[in-house]
């Protein structure tokens, strides 16, 4: 079995917000604190480290006490940027990825995706929820959560710097393990404005 402490927590939060108004999502408000807040609760007792991936207001992230990285693929190439900053940063065996605007994550989220990448001699292990809006509903990959070998680094910097940019596309011809988990709404992520007003009304994290 994989220990926490040999795995590096990695939060994305190096994207532009586009889909919020160009505003930095982690640093959103989800009742009364950022929602980077709610993610770095619900991780740091799952790894042995954390690092935050931001590309602005780093001096904001910063104030976290965790180390920074920011993409070295410039352009904003998407969370596979995000990604590869972090593998690159990473000093345990294995990094786990997870995005910025997610506050649900379930307490389980590593030990599973541990429990299966040990198992299955995989590379990486992904998360599969249940997708209800898509008819009938199926179980689907959620590439932004995964925990994989810091060794790909490699791999991935020749996938990017080859225009490569889909994180699915990037993983397909590694050793992969899909790991499903019930609770989909654990995986609910904020993008928009409207839906951060709606959340803080009626959810608790």
């Amino acid at each position: 079995m994989i220990p926490p402490k040999q795995i590096t927590g990695l939060i994305l939060a190096g994207g532009r917000g586009t889909r919020m108004g160009q505003v930095q999502k982690g640093l959103q408000l989800l009742h009364g604190e950022p929602m980077l807040n709610h993610v770095l609760r619900r991780l740091h007792p799952q790894v042995g480290e954390l690092i935050i991936n931001a590309n602005q207001d780093r001096e904001l992230y910063a104030e976290y006490g965790h180390p920074l990285v920011t993409d070295q693929i410039t352009g904003y190439a998407g969370p596979l940027a995000g990604l590869h900053a972090g593998l690159i940063r990473c000093e345990t065996p294995f990094l786990m990825s997870v995005p910025c605007d997610s506050p649900f994550l379930p307490d389980n989220l590593v030990e599973k995706l541990a429990h299966a990448l040990f198992k299955n001699n995989a590379q990486l292990a992904v998360v599969t929820a249940l997708d209800s809006e898509s008819e009938p509903a199926q179980m689907r990959a959620q590439p932004v959560f995964s925990l994989m070998e810091t060794g790909l680094v490699s791999h991935l910097q020749s996938f990017l710097e080859n225009g490569g940019r889909k994180i699915t596309a990037w993983y397909a011809n590694l050793r992969v393990v899909e790991v499903p988990f019930e609770d989909a709404a654990s995986f609910r992520n904020i993008n928009t404005l409207a839906e951060l007003q709606l959340y803080n009304q009626t959810f608790d994290t």
